[in-house]
């Protein structure tokens, strides 16, 4: 019987496998089939990657795609596919009350694969203006869980927002409760570490295989920060790696910075992930997509196996996927992605504005989700229309009524 498709000529990179090489590699249906540095086919189709760097599909973690159901959710289907993400896990989004919604409309149509962190928040990220955890009673341990337990194949773990912002005086409660919840069900919590609950605190509760995100944000508590030495990696980040503690990049619209990244790096704090924390607030300006932030990564010194490994075999051990995602290994699921590292001229951006000036970047050239074949171009106009719809998503948030074509009272 022949390969329904043959990738032949890439530089494969595989971290799952060890694997950095030219390689072929043969789908069948939904699944790989075949990888040897030689294969003679027959296939149905063959695609000649000569010069391309061959992937497992890549896997976002943390973005925000509840959309029409929250303030920050986009539609992001199309961006996925046309950048290599094969794979995409809301960061709680949806809480219990409205997870039903997030599964009928949202994961279930998608061609991309979407996943969920389940909010210890019932509402979840309904309505970003307000702290979904201002009120404790929106937390509740036994529905969260039920969910999870009930929907294994869509909910990854819990997400806890741990900021002055998000839990007003509740202090590091909500996490308390999210770990219990998890605890329920064996999953990790993604713990978002932001501004007015100080770090060494939240830290302190997570367990091994936990996740905080946004691990290079500058607001308030961050990674660096006073220790004996001068101003380092702070002790307590030190010693909830040690512990198992998963840190996640997050970059967001307001949680990437050069320079908590740069004295991170230079101390060999790299990020575990690498995640874009997409959203109507960030999608357009300045993540734009996995591989820009990947790109941005690299620039400051990341070799590029260790870029592909945190954002293939790392996240998809993170939720407790590693043996069906982020791998090439025969059997598995066909999610596979092909970049160009283009040379030229390049300007990067971190959430502050600050510019760096690179020389490389990922450029995505296929993206193969469950064996079907995409490519940038031919999904342009979907990209297009999904960036149309953020920004209208954008303007209402920031009351900006002229967008729509209209002025309050008139």
């Amino acid at each position: 019987m022949p390969y329904d498709l043959l990738l032949t000529g890439a530089t494969v990179i595989d971290p799952s496998q060890n694997l950095n090489g030219p390689y072929d590699v043969a789908i069948t249906g939904d699944q790989i089939v075949a990888l040897s540095d030689s294969l003679d086919g027959p296939a149905k189709q063959t695609l000649d990657l000569t010069g391309k760097i061959l992937t497992p599909g890549w896997i976002d973690i943390h973005a925000h795609v509840y959309a029409g159901a929250t303030t920050w959710g986009i539609k992001a289907d199309a961006l996925c596919l046309a950048t290599g993400v094969t794979t995409l896990v809301d960061a709680g989004s949806p809480g219990w009350a409205n997870f039903m919604g997030f599964k009928e409309f949202i994961a279930d149509p998608a061609r991309t694969q979407i996943l969920t962190f389940v909010h210890i928040s019932g509402i979840g990220l309904t309505y970003g203006p307000l702290a979904e955890m201002g009120d404790i009673r929106y937390a509740c341990v036994e529905r969260t869980a039920l969910v999870i337990h009930h929907w294994p194949e869509i909910c990854v773990g819990v997400k806890v927002r741990q900021g002055k912002g998000q839990v007003e005086d509740n202090y590091t409660e909500p996490l308390r409760l999210g770990i219990e919840a998890a605890a329920l069900v064996d999953k990790p919590v993604m713990v978002h570490i932001g501004a007015g609950v100080a770090l060494p605190d939240v830290l302190a509760l997570m367990r091994p295989g936990d996740i905080a995100t946004h691990c290079y944000q500058g607001h308030g508590d961050t990674l660096i920060g006073p220790t004996r030495d001068g101003t380092d990696v702070i002790d307590a980040a030190w010693q909830a790696r040690q512990r198992g503690i998963l840190f996640d990049l997050g970059h967001g619209g307001g949680s990437f910075n050069f320079d908590v990244a740069k004295k991170a790096l230079a101390q060999n704090f790299p990020s575990d992930v690498i995640s874009t924390d997409l959203h109507a607030h960030s999608l357009n300006d300045p993540v734009y997509s996995l591989p820009e932030t990947a790109s941005k990564v690299m620039h400051l010194g990341v070799p590029l196996a260790d870029i592909i490994r945190q954002t293939t075999s790392a996240p998809a051990a993170a939720i407790g996927r590693a043996d069906q995602l982020g791998t090439l290994k025969p059997g598995t699921i066909a999610d596979l992605a092909a970049f160009e590292l283009q040379q030229g001229q390049f300007i990067f951006e971190d959430v502050h504005g600050q510019q760096e000036h690179g020389r490389q970047t990922l450029q995505p050239v296929l993206t193969v989700r469950a064996g079907s074949v995409y490519r940038p171009e031919e999904l342009k106009e979907e990209v297009e229309e999904e960036w149309r719809r953020s920004q209208l998503t954008k303007a209402l948030n920031g009351k900006n009524f002229a967008a729509f074509g209209w002025t309050p009272g008139n």
